[in-house]
């Protein structure tokens, strides 16, 4: 019996420890839990532990890495994974699970760091932020998200997006928000996997006024009520007022007060963080062509002039690729992504001997590119056209964190090329690659491609 009790005890300790602190308590207002337990100021959350509030009901949480999730009344949610690695951010993981009410979120520092790891879910959506502080409204069919500072990405559950998925959706139907749209939500019902752009506010004309105090309620963060409704300064101003009152009857032989209730303590208020500069941030674009004149045409830029100004990312024959400054790509944990081909430059090249080849123009069609994140893997297949003839070309490879292609070798297949490729966010979403291939003994093909979302 002792030996099962102690195997017993072992085996709660370990539960206990799989799950970790996610944040603390700073401030409660009204009805709000902590499990089972009314929440107060000080009191740990931990990851699994569902969080509840009443119809008076507001709960601020400080996360451990200085970030907020906040609840309003008559909301339930759950800070499924906090899992911060400040050595190794790529290791981070962070998921949020808001499941009825109103909850808003401003990224910590560690979701900053790995953006692509933050997943913020609802029962009919799946959110990703690129350094946000942006409020939901969700119940079992209807989601609406605005943005407070930064940017946002919402998906539908539906295809590779699932909710035990982590790190954002995205996608063809995905869509994104950013601060500078202004009295704009996205609204996404159960069923759809792409949100709707509309106007209004995520909060429904019910719900109460933040209590004075309360972090963020300030000018630097707008705020998020709509009528106003008795609040904490003014509940206990009435009740210190209701006191005095009473005391000064005593003297005439009326009824004892009944007891004061307990003031109300305001937490010291929360430094918020100054709004994100509305000016978007620059993406990381692509700059691709020739570096060499072939069949007259001048190249279409200096290639050491361009390498000190722009990152190199691949020589192929006559053609470069590079990485302009900005914001480096990062590639999602999920979903697919396909692209159209928007222009192409390309070249047929004969070898006579050692000191005698020939070029031809070959011009591209039929271009189709697919990112799969799930895998981590690509696929792109093209026709070109030279004179009277017609060639089908078709690649696949690895798709890097830092949005680099890297094509498996074609050395030797017939109707493979070797491609060299890189993807961006700029305007959108746009990808490029370098490829060769072989026609047959005396022929081979070079040239390069650009594509949009």
């Amino acid at each position: 019996m002792l030996k099962i009790t102690a195997i017993a005890g072992l085996a709660l300790c370990a539960q206990l420890a799989l799950a970790a602190e996610a944040g603390k308590v700073i401030f409660v207002a009204g009805n709000a839990q902590v499990l089972d337990r009314q929440a107060a100021e000080g009191t740990a959350v931990q990851e699994g532990d569902m969080l509840q509030t009443g119809a008076d009901g507001f709960l601020y949480i400080k996360t451990i890495d200085n970030g907020l999730f906040i609840l309003r009344p008559n909301t339930k949610a759950r800070i499924v994974t906090y899992h911060v690695d400040a050595n190794n951010p790529a290791n981070t993981r962070i998921k949020l699970d808001l499941i009825s009410g109103v909850a808003r979120s401003r990224s910590g520092d560690a979701v900053k760091q790995a953006r692509q790891n933050f997943r913020f879910n609802t029962p009919v959506a799946a959110i990703g932020v690129r350094g946000t502080d942006f409020t939901v409204f969700t119940d079992d069919d209807t989601s609406r998200v605005s943005v407070i500072t930064g940017g946002i990405v919402v998906s539908g559950f539906a295809g590779t997006c699932s909710p035990e998925g982590s790190g954002p959706c995205e996608g063809a139907a995905s869509r994104e928000l950013s601060a500078k749209q202004r009295g704009q939500l996205l609204q996404i019902k159960r069923g759809s996997q792409a949100p709707q752009l509309m106007s209004g506010s995520v909060m429904s004309s019910d719900q109460p006024a933040l209590p004075a105090g309360a972090p963020l309620g300030n000018a630097a963060s707008p705020p998020l009520s709509s009528p106003a409704a008795p609040v904490v300064d003014t509940q206990k101003a009435e009740s210190l007022t209701k006191a005095s009152n009473d005391s000064s009857n005593n003297g005439n032989n009326n009824p004892p007060a009944p007891p004061e209730p307990p003031p109300v303590v305001m937490p010291p208020p929360v430094t918020s963080v100054p709004p994100e500069p509305s000016k978007p941030v620059k993406e990381a674009g692509i700059l691709w062509g020739r570096w060499e004149p072939v069949l007259g045409p001048a190249p279409d830029f200096n290639l050491t002039l361009e390498m000190g100004r722009n990152e190199l990312v691949a020589v192929n024959g006559n053609f470069a690729l590079f990485r302009t400054a900005g914001r480096t790509y990062v590639s999602p944990e999920r979903g697919n992504i396909g692209f159209r081909m928007k222009d192409s430059e390309a070249y047929i090249y004969t070898n006579y001997g050692p000191s005698a080849r020939t070029a031809a123009a070959a011009t591209l069609s039929n271009g189709k590119l697919n990112i799969d994140f799930d895998t981590k893997r690509f696929a792109t297949s093209f026709d070109m056209a030279s004179k009277a003839e017609l060639f089908s070309w078709s690649a696949q490879g690895a798709v890097g964190p830092d949005g680099r292609l890297y094509g498996d070798s074609a050395d030797g297949v017939k109707g493979m090329v070797n491609v060299q490729g890189l993807l961006s966010n700029e305007n959108g979403g746009s990808a490029s690659y370098l490829f060769n291939g072989r026609i047959d003994e005396r022929r081979t093909v070079n040239g390069a491609t650009f594509w949009r979302q």
